[in-house]
């Protein structure tokens, strides 16, 4: 006796993401100049070249003296030089003298603390302490920041500005860096048509999945290619996904045609290209259809077409990609406590990441989820900032409820 054959049970979000991230290398190490830096991963750990600062600074404008055993105010002491930044005074400081310095400029052998200039008069060659100050005050000790050897940033963490002024400092001018993962974008579609050449046809749609999974790529430090629109046809599929092999692509980014309709080829286009499906069909809201796989040097994402859909599951299966291919110490799912605005259902059996705004209360993050959660909806997409985390089986949900949620880029 037979019947309607069971359908296989969709693979729940984490599991999918261990599979999507497991067999990850981390592309090759470039050397890249530290002014390019930022956005990129350390491929090794970075330690300081040199003492910041090298030698004893002031960092006051005033006076540099050696400090008595008893320090009796007013003081005077002979002026015997200046030391300015860059422009060191090339002799030494003795008792009852001192040097006229300026803000990073050395302090020079024999002296210790530096007295600010409004606390002192000045007569010719001497100088009068007028306010008494402790011993050691207003230098910065070689080393002060920094000193040589010193182990300054971790392979693996992404450079922002600050790190790349750390970096500079630190006197290197180039960095071992994670090459930029090599990012394909194609999106599938008899309909479709480029922004500014719709015919008015009831039947177009105007491309936009490509713009914002492109910015998303580059955000995470990709290198990316736009592969074009692809029509609904076999051959034509196989050629973009041989295509994509040919340039070195790390990988693929296919929007479209990953369900199972009459349309739908780019399953069987990536099987017949010798790329390996071990993701098809994921229990998450929106975005079921995506499938994930790999062949040779190149993994293929395979997004849905619905905007909406394919933008969620890229911040989901696509960055987490991409950062481990460039090494970055990241969590897969970077999620932050938050607190709900509005009363939830219970919910099914498939995770949902729910469109939602962020208010600010108390310094407590509230977030109230969009009244349209439609998967093509892209003005909603565009009005949220995060996306609430409801697990699969979740209960119903009070406000004020504690909740999860996945920050979007501004």
């Amino acid at each position: 006796m037979t019947g309607t054959p069971k359908k296989a049970p969709l693979m729940p979000v984490a599991d999918a993401l261990a599979l999507i991230t497991r067999d990850l290398d981390v592309l090759a190490t470039e050397m890249v100049p530290v002014a390019d830096a930022v956005g990129r991963v350390l491929a090794a750990p970075l330690a300081a070249r040199r003492s910041q600062p090298g030698a004893d600074m002031s960092a006051m404008d005033g006076y540099a003296f050696a400090y008595p055993d008893t320090l009796d105010i007013p003081l005077t002491l002979k002026v015997v030089g200046e030391s300015a930044a860059g422009r060191a005074f090339d002799g030494a400081v003795g008792p009852g003298e001192a040097t006229r310095i300026f803000t990073g400029g050395v302090v020079p052998p024999g002296a210790d603390t530096v007295v600010i200039q409004e606390n002192t008069t000045r007569e010719g060659d001497s100088v009068t302490i007028t306010v008494p100050l402790a011993k050691g005050r207003n230098v910065r000790k070689a080393g002060f920041d920094f000193a040589a050897g010193t182990a300054l940033l971790p392979a693996g963490r992404r450079l922002n500005a600050r790190d790349v002024m750390l970096a500079a400092a630190a006197d290197h001018a180039i960095l071992p860096l994670a090459r930029r993962p090599r990012v394909g974008i194609i999106q599938t579609g008899d309909e479709l048509v480029y922004p500014g050449q719709a015919t008015g046809l009831l039947s177009e749609v105007v491309v936009s999945n490509v713009y914002g999974l492109a910015a998303l790529a580059r955000e995470a430090g990709a290198e990316v290619i736009d592969l074009g629109l692809v029509r609904d046809g076999m051959d034509e599929t196989r050629a973009a996904i041989s295509r994509a092999r040919d340039l070195g692509i790390d990988v693929l980014v296919s929007s479209g045609g990953a369900s199972v309709g009459e349309h739908d080829l780019m399953a069987p286009a990536l099987k017949a290209e010798g790329i390996a499906l071990a993701v098809h069909k994921i229990a998450l809201r929106p975005g079921k259809p995506l499938m994930f796989g790999a062949g040779g040097n190149m993994r293929a994402l395979g997004l849905p077409g619905n905007p909406v859909s394919a933008y969620v599951c890229a911040v989901l299966f696509l960055l987490p990609i991409l950062s481990r291919l460039q090494g970055e110490d990241a969590p897969l799912m970077a999620t932050r406590p938050a607190r709900l605005g509005t009363a939830m259902p219970a919910n099914d059996t498939r995770m949902d990441f729910v469109r939602a705004r962020l208010r600010f209360e108390d310094g407590q993050a509230i977030a109230h989820p969009l009244t349209n959660q439609d998967s093509s909806m892209l003005s909603a997409l565009a009005s949220a900032d995060c996306l609430l985390i409801r697990p699969a089986h979740a209960p119903e949900a009070k406000v004020g409820d504690p909740c999860e949620i996945i920050p979007l880029n501004a």
